[in-house]
């Protein structure tokens, strides 16, 4: 009977080994190299769209401040700044109700990121990061230009949550 129930326990101890191998929710690691504090300037725009630079920096400040990184408005009191560049901006017809005529587009952006230290040091980047997403095309085209804003600004949030996830990955 003791055996039987230290044999029990072992199994107990494993499973509780086991379960406790280090996973956990993207996202939920820190900013790398102990950074507390962090300044995030305008994006630079390289795309034709105006005002986008605006939409994703606030993103990406909006996604930073929600967990326990202090976003600073001046570069010399922040342990770190977070630049980059939106790269470019495509949109695409992906399908179509005759052959002139599109019914939906696709617009996806392109940005490039870096993390750099007080001392000048760069403590991550990003190159390449892109996200897209659909939107409808309708006979007013003041109705297909909302639906390319709001494309542009949910793709946008999308784009700064994947960018906070990749900068607390910890791997």
């Amino acid at each position: 009977m003791i055996l039987k129930r230290n044999n029990i326990w072992t199994i107990f101890l494993l499973c509780i080994s086991l379960s406790a191998c280090g996973y956990r929710f993207a996202g939920s690691g820190s900013f790398p190299a102990g950074i507390k504090s962090v300044c995030i300037p305008i994006l630079k725009n390289r795309t034709s769209e105006a005002g986008i630079e605006n939409t994703i920096t606030n993103d990406l400040i909006y996604e930073v401040t929600r967990h326990d990184i202090t976003v600073l408005s001046s570069k010399d009191k922040a342990d770190s700044i977070l630049s980059g560049v939106i790269k470019s901006m495509t949109i695409e017809t992906i399908a179509y109700k005759d052959p002139q005529t599109s019914s939906e587009r696709r617009v996806t952006v392109t940005v490039n990121l870096k993390l750099t230290s007080r001392s000048g040091k760069v403590v991550w980047s990003g190159k390449g990061l892109s996200d897209y997403e659909e939107y409808d095309v309708m006979q007013n085209k003041l109705e297909t230009e909302q639906n390319r804003r709001d494309a542009i600004s949910t793709l946008s949030k999308r784009l700064a949550e994947r960018v906070y996830n990749r900068l607390t990955d910890d791997f």
